[in-house]
């Protein structure tokens, strides 16, 4: 007997799967694939990694403060004073000295100074640390502090210790004329340091730096005040010599004892001990 109507299971599989394909061939095309073929799809955790960022750690973004923050170069910040050169990211500020270590008595003379100074109008401003120059500020960049500091340890090791003294009293203004110095001239050693400076001069020629003054004054600064006040501080000099000879137990002596040399570049400092 013959059914009408009926069609075999095999014939409506096809049929199916014929209307499968249409419909999955135009969801292809809608997603944007020219060929008919699937787009893939990213997965989700990619899409939420793209979408939100985590913050970084705090410990990061101030690791390199350099590299965010703006130079700045406010005078008001550092009493008036004015940088001899431009300050610029990856220059080191620097120069060659002899430390003197103060005293209780080098302490009281310079309060005595600066009072004497005050009643003739003349405001000084304490260095914050004392040392006797053997060279003159340079720009060292960043990647020379190493073979430079090298260079200056392998020569001075050669270098005998010495004694120096000062005792009277000097006025000194920067090439610049914005900062005016009172300091104590050394008087004796003079032959030793120019010997110091020679050996330094040859490592600032072979860096192309600037060498020392060629008749240098060697002298440990002690105050300064703003401006070229050359004049004004000569009309009170002999008020302040007379504070350094009419002491106690006579004229004040400064005296340095030249066991090792420094060189501070930046806010690094290196020390070359002297030969005994």
């Amino acid at each position: 007997m013959m059914l009408v109507g009926y069609s075999s299971s095999s014939e409506g599989e096809e049929d199916g799967e014929d209307l499968n394909r249409s419909s999955k061939l135009q969801k292809y095309q809608k997603d944007g694939s020219d060929d008919g073929c699937p787009v893939k799809k990213r997965p989700r955790t990619e899409e939420k990694l793209t979408k939100t960022r985590l913050p970084l750690p705090g410990c990061l973004m101030t690791m390199f403060p350099d590299e965010e923050e703006p130079n700045t170069d406010d005078s008001a910040l550092h009493g008036g004073r004015i940088r001899s050169f431009k300050h610029e990211r990856g220059n080191w500020a620097t120069y060659v000295y002899l430390p003197y270590h103060p005293e209780e008595e080098f302490m009281e003379v310079m309060e005595d100074l600066i009072a004497a100074a005050r009643s003739h109008g003349v405001v000084l401003t304490p260095q914050q640390e004392f040392h006797l120059s053997l060279s003159q500020t340079v720009v060292l960049r960043h990647h020379w502090i190493q073979p430079f500091t090298q260079s200056l340890r392998t020569d001075l090791a050669r270098c005998k210790r010495f004694v120096c003294t000062a005792s009277k009293l000097k006025i000194y203004c920067n090439a610049e004329r914005t900062r005016t110095f009172l300091g104590m001239e050394v008087c004796c050693s003079q032959a030793h340091l120019l010997e110091l400076v020679r050996v330094v001069d040859r490592t600032m020629t072979e860096f192309h730096l600037d060498t020392f003054y060629k008749e240098p004054s060697f002298h440990v600064s002690l105050a300064w005040c703003v401006g070229d006040q050359t004049e004004k501080m000569k009309e009170c000099m002999w008020d302040l010599q007379c504070v350094m000879d009419n002491r106690e137990d006579g004229t004040f002596v400064l005296r340095m004892d030249g066991e090792e040399l420094r060189c501070k570049t930046g806010n690094k400092v290196f020390r070359f001990p002297l030969e005994p």
